[in-house]
C-alpha cells in the first residue's frame, strides 16, 4: 500500500500544479481543471489558494508606424479560489469549488503608443458542483455543473478605429456549462491518469447600442496523469487542450478602418489557434512533516499575429513549491516564473 509520506508528496503535486496555472496560460484562461480535488485524501477536505501574479509585457512599434513602445501593459493581480470535498460514502464523493476561471487587466499606460490610453479589464467567477462515483478500487467516473459569471470593461483609443475612443461596459453574465471524466488507478503505487472534458459556455451581451452579441468560453480536455517512481518520491504531469480559436468580442458598433475600403466590424479581442499546454513535475516527501515539487510547463509559440490586448505567444514556465504539514493543516507556498513568448500584434 502507498504510505503516508507518499499520499503527502501527491497532494503537495496537485497544488503545484493548481498554482502554476494561476498565470497567463492560453487566452484569458487563468486557472484550470477543477474536478481533482475529488482524489484529496480524507473523509472532509477543505482547501484555501491566493496567487499573486506580477507580469510584464511590453512592446516596440513595427517599422513605419509612427508611435512610441508600449511600456508595460498587463496589470498585476490576485487569483483566489476555495474548495471542499466529503466522502458521502466508501464509493460516493461530492466537491464544491469556487474559483476564477478567467481574467485579463491590461492597460496602455504610455500616451505615446499606438493603443496609448487604451484598457481592458474581465473578470469572471464560477461555482462548480461535481461527484464522484468509485465503480471500483481503480476505476471511477466523475462529472458536474459549474456556473460561471462574466464581465468586463473596454476602452479602444486607437486612429484605426471608429468610434475613438470606444467604451464598452458590459454586466456579468452568468451561464451554466458541465464536466465529466473518467480516472483509472493503481493505489499501491500511486499512479492515476484521468480524463476530463469541461463544456463551453455562450455569454450574451449588448453593445452601446443595445445590439446582443455573443462570446464564448471555449471547451476544454485535460488528463491529469501521476505515478510513483520510489519511496516517497512522485512524478506527475498534464496534458491540456482549450478551443480558443472559438474565443472572439466583436461588439457590431465597432470597426477598424481597413485602407482602401474604409470601416470593417473586426472583434476587439480574440483567440487566434487552439491552445495545448503540457506541465511535467516531481514531488518528494523529505521528513516527516516538510515536503517539495518542481515543475516545468510548456506552451508553444504558436506564431500567430496576436490581438493587441493580447501581447504574448506562448510561454515556458518553472515551478517550485514546499509544503508543511502537521496533524490535519497543511500549507503550501511556491513560486512560478514565466517567460513569456513574444509576437507580433
Amino acid at each position: 500500500m502507498i504510505s503516508q509520506k507518499t499520499k503527502s508528496t501527491i497532494r503537495l503535486a496537485a497544488l503545484l500544479s493548481v498554482a502554476s496555472s494561476m498565470a497567463t496560460a492560453g487566452g484569458i484562461e487563468r486557472r484550470g481543471d477543477p474536478s481533482q480535488i475529488l482524489f484529496e485524501e480524507g473523509r472532509n477536505y477543505l482547501e484555501f489558494s491566493v496567487g499573486t501574479v506580477r507580469p510584464t509585457v511590453s512592446g516596440v512599434p513595427l517599422s513605419g508606424i509612427p508611435a512610441g513602445p508600449t511600456g508595460n501593459i498587463a496589470n498585476s493581480y490576485q487569483a483566489y479560489a476555495f474548495g471542499y470535498k466529503r466522502d458521502l460514502s466508501d464509493r460516493v464523493t461530492l466537491a464544491f469549488v469556487v474559483d476564477e476561471p478567467v481574467g485579463a487587466s491590461l492597460d496602455y499606460s504610455n500616451a505615446l503608443a499606438f493603443f496609448g490610453g487604451s484598457s481592458a479589464d474581465v473578470t469572471s467567477i464560477a461555482y462548480t458542483v461535481i461527484a464522484r462515483y468509485e465503480i471500483s478500487d481503480r476505476v471511477s467516473v466523475y462529472g458536474g455543473l459549474w456556473l460561471i459569471g462574466v464581465d468586463g470593461t473596454i476602452t479602444v483609443i486607437s486612429p484605426a478605429s471608429t468610434p475613438s475612443p470606444y467604451d464598452l461596459s458590459v454586466s456579468k453574465d452568468y451561464q451554466l456549462g458541465y464536466l465529466a471524466g473518467i480516472a483509472y488507478e493503481i493505489p499501491d503505487i500511486a499512479f492515476r491518469i484521468a480524463a476530463t472534458y469541461k463544456s463551453r459556455t455562450r455569454h450574451d451581451f449588448r453593445n452601446n447600442g443595445g445590439s446582443p452579441f455573443e462570446v464564448e468560453i471555449p471547451q476544454a480536455v485535460t488528463v491529469h496523469a501521476q505515478t510513483g517512481i520510489a519511496a516517497d518520491t512522485l512524478v506527475f504531469g498534464s496534458v491540456r487542450w482549450r478551443e480558443w480559436s472559438e474565443f472572439r468580442v466583436q461588439p457590431a458598433d465597432f470597426f477598424s478602418l481597413v485602407p482602401g475600403v474604409g470601416p470593417v466590424n473586426t472583434p476587439i479581442a480574440s483567440g487566434t489557434s487552439d491552445i495545448w499546454t503540457y506541465e511535467l513535475g516531481i514531488g518528494r516527501q523529505f521528513t516527516e512533516n516538510w515536503s517539495g515539487a518542481l515543475a516545468i510547463g510548456y506552451e508553444r509559440d504558436l506564431g500567430d499575429t496576436v490581438g493587441n490586448f493580447s501581447g504574448t505567444d506562448g510561454f515556458v514556465s518553472y515551478s517550485l513549491a514546499v509544503s508543511y504539514q502537521v496533524e490535519s493543516w497543511e500549507v503550501t507556498t511556491g513560486l512560478t516564473y514565466f517567460e513569456l513568448g513574444s509576437a507580433d500584434s
